[in-house]
């Protein structure tokens, strides 16, 4: 097994090394972090293998950014903001009896379709409280990595030029 520091590195390095056009890299770190943040865990995959083109992102960036952002460390606060968010913003209420049959389905060891199905029979008002409150909490936090990722794949890309010229 990797240690915490190593694999901390590992993925610090594969972001120095993306290349590319410092707005695309950034629009890949956005949606990553987007979809990341989002409560939609069974279908993160899906959704940046559709919206990176769209947006003419960068796909090693928003894949690398969304597992940054949704890994087994951030699961739980993510799924507790969302539903606390989620229950201020929308009229309905949701209960905690109800968090944890969504996260015990999404979760679960079953198949992708056997957990979507499990969700969708939790109600239309579960499904509501936790993506307004997933993309409410998402946004934030989307804004400040594209401008952070923007300003430091520029800087990158600055340094490698002036690299190469002195060379």
């Amino acid at each position: 097994m990797m240690k915490p520091a190593r694999f901390i590195r590992y993925y610090f390095l594969r972001f120095l090394r993306l290349k590319g056009d410092p707005r695309q890299i950034s629009r890949g770190v956005a949606l990553g972090t987007f979809v990341g943040i989002t409560p939609t865990i069974p279908l993160h995959t899906i959704a940046l293998l559709i919206f990176t083109p769209l947006l003419r992102a960068n796909i090693v960036a928003s894949f690398l950014a969304s597992f940054l952002t949704c890994n087994p460390l951030t699961y739980l606060p993510q799924y507790y903001f969302s539903w606390m968010i989620g229950n201020w913003l929308t009229p309905n209420d949701l209960s905690w009896d109800r968090i944890k049959t969504v996260m015990d389905a999404v979760f679960s060891d079953a198949s992708f379709t056997e957990r979507l199905n499990s969700l969708t029979l939790l109600g239309m008002d579960t499904i509501i409280v936790l993506v307004v409150g997933g993309f409410i909490l998402a946004t934030p936090f989307t804004l400040a990595s594209y401008f952070v990722s923007l300003r430091f794949f520029t800087g990158l890309q600055a340094k490698r030029r002036e690299k190469h010229v002195l060379n």
